[in-house]
């Protein structure tokens, strides 16, 4: 059985990562594709293998065969596009991050349990194999009990990109730093007490460097750093994830999104230990994933609830800063 999907936007992360995870995804149908340029739309059916193109959004989602629809769009445009798809009666897998903000988050799952169709964050490294290692050992008691984690992702900064302007839902922390709450949520079963966050504003009102520390009901504490700001026309990039026990503790620089054999390293008693974990491409695991849960077979790996948890959380940091 094959689901037909509806790619709605032509952004980078479609052409360089969904799309092809589609192409490798068990039951994903390339269906149809939108957009606004009508020769970029047409590039990309093309190029991809896309049986149907659309000029404009509305139109794919008027097309009764399109099941589900997945969203690249501007963090601006994901709450107007996700309802209307929604409205549509078609299925929303929304890159994220899904909303602006909390109340935006829980608009939009409420009007999908409505319509009663399934509505995913697109969080792709949240299906790998590796973070399930990871929350193996840290559920294990292989560190002991856990009281410190930190997380970091940097990347160059970019002279032009719409990342860069606030009215655009631009910045650091919906880019970057959604990252490092999911990754700290996922590891951390516990409410938040308190954020404390400060940041280094561009001169168009958007964080190009937030600093973030977090404790929980539990007693774990947390720290992030991200950031655009390695260096203009630069490849750097920089990511690290620690956790601290009191048995221990796991140290890792393996890239997010990343698929191949990833490593990291437990240190427990004095003892150290290398893990390997073979992964598959994390957008083909997200979209064979939704198909099983449009399917029926399962729900959602990153659930409403935890995306409103996380939106949550990226409220307060931006109060903050």
């Amino acid at each position: 059985m094959t689901v037909k999907w509806g790619v709605l936007g032509t952004a980078s992360i479609a052409a360089g990562c969904t799309i092809p995870g589609m192409k490798q995804a068990e039951g994903c149908e390339l269906y149809a594709i939108a957009g606004r340029d009508e020769k970029k739309v047409q590039k990309f059916k093309e190029e991809y293998g896309f049986a149907k193109s659309y000029v404009g959004y509305d139109a794919l989602l008027a097309d009764p065969d399109v099941e589900v629809v997945y969203i690249p769009l501007p963090n601006n445009l994901d709450y107007e596009w996700v309802m209307k798809a929604i409205a549509a009666g078609k299925h929303v897998l929304c890159e994220k991050p899904i909303a602006l903000n909390a109340k935006e988050a829980e608009e939009m799952f409420s009007a999908a349990k409505e319509k009663g169709v399934i509505l995913a964050e697109a969080y792709a490294y949240l299906h790998s194999p590796y973070i399930k290692s990871l929350k193996e050992d840290v559920t294990s008691g292989i560190i002991g009990d856990v009281d410190y984690i930190e997380t970091a992702f940097l990347t160059q900064g970019y002279e032009e990109d719409i990342r860069l302007y606030k009215e655009l839902g631009g910045g650091a922390m919906y880019d970057l730093g959604c990252y490092c709450t999911t990754m700290i949520l996922t590891l951390v079963d516990s409410k938040p007490v308190y954020v404390k966050a400060n940041a280094e504003m561009s001169d168009k009102g958007v964080d190009l460097f937030t600093a973030g520390i977090m404790k929980f009901e539990n007693g774990v504490r947390a720290s992030f750093n991200v950031g655009m700001m390695l260096g203009v026309g630069t490849n750097g990039r920089h990511d690290r994830l620690y956790i601290h026990g009191s048995k221990g503790f796991i140290k890792s620089s393996v890239e997010y999104n990343q698929a191949g054999e990833l490593k990291y390293t437990v240190v427990s008693e004095g003892k150290e230990i290398e893990r390997c974990v073979t992964v598959r491409q994390n957008y083909c695991l997200e979209l064979e994933q939704m198909n099983r849960a449009i399917m029926g077979k399962e729900s959602p790996h990153v659930t409403p609830e935890f995306s409103i948890k996380n939106a949550k959380l990226i409220d307060e940091v931006l109060r903050e800063i």
